[in-house]
């Protein structure tokens, strides 16, 4: 599943599911931009690419602000002079019962989890269409019988959102990143239809429980296990590489001809009616 010379951007790559994604697209052949606010971890992952022998930069973002969005991609082009693939991945939690989560927390989540997908999405896939564009013209003088409104003959670009299970589960003490991903999956499914006249793409991956700095602060607590896996068929917590081969798929031309869709990586968790026994 080559993506060999694409550009990848990946918010929020720094660690965890992105950290895995901008690794695995890395190894398929694709030129990495990671995106995070967390400068030191973005600077260590892009320098262990380029000592694998990959071409990596890390950008400074703030996927919540719109100057800091089209700064990161202006910034991207200047560097790699194009941007074929998105993983919008950047996403944060604030975890509180529904009677007492605050406001500012909430505001805080939908910000970064649903408007930062929107605000990279929208300012990538512009940039996108810019290109596209460019070759229509390109093709055009090369051959004047080139319709200017014939659909693309080649693939403009690729997005695709990271969403959750919880798009479609609810915690109760998960309110903001429950709302933030049910938006997401509406996101994808707009982004997509608005998108697929200029030959763009747009899925979504819904994990499940998955092995991230998250969940490595809970495995040693028993309880906390349990309630894990008593929901979780395949008996075990997910891996950020099993998101990643998903990812990875969805940006080849293996998925082509899938667009709108969430593809979702959970154990069985969604079509669990009943919880499973833990020995």
């Amino acid at each position: 599943m080559s993506t060999s010379g694409k550009v990848a951007i990946i918010t929020g790559g720094a660690k965890g599911i992105g950290l895995a994604c901008a690794q695995r697209l890395a190894k398929d052949g694709a030129k990495i931009i990671i995106a995070d606010i967390e400068e030191n971890e973005g600077k260590q992952a892009c320098a262990d690419l380029v000592e694998q022998g990959h071409e990596a930069k890390f950008i400074p973002c703030n996927v919540g602000k719109k100057l800091n969005v089209r700064n990161m991609v202006a910034a991207a082009v200047d560097q790699f002079g194009r941007i074929d693939i998105l993983v919008n991945n950047a996403g944060i939690i604030a975890g509180g019962d529904f009677l007492e989560i605050s406001e500012k927390d909430f505001d805080r989540v939908i910000k970064v989890n649903l408007k930062g997908a929107f605000l990279v999405g929208q300012a990538v896939a512009r940039q996108m269409v810019k290109q596209i564009e460019a070759e229509k013209a390109n093709e055009k003088a090369a051959n004047e019988s080139t319709d200017e409104h014939e659909a693309p003959k080649h693939e403009a670009g690729v997005i695709i959102n990271m969403s959750s299970v919880n798009a479609v589960l609810a915690i109760p003490t998960q309110v903001p990143y429950t709302v933030s991903k049910g938006g997401v999956n509406q996101l994808t499914k707009v982004m997509a239809l608005s998108l697929a006249p200029h030959g763009i793409r747009v899925n979504a991956v819904g994990p499940g429980s998955i092995m991230t700095d998250i969940l490595k602060a809970v495995a040693n607590d028993k309880a906390a296990n349990d309630r894990i896996m008593s929901r979780t068929p395949m008996g075990r917590i997910g891996d950020p590489s099993e998101i990643a081969s998903i990812v990875a798929f969805l940006a080849s031309k293996n998925a082509s001809y899938i667009t709108g869709q969430t593809i979702y990586a959970d154990g069985g968790r969604l079509p669990l009616n009943y919880t499973v026994p833990v020995e």
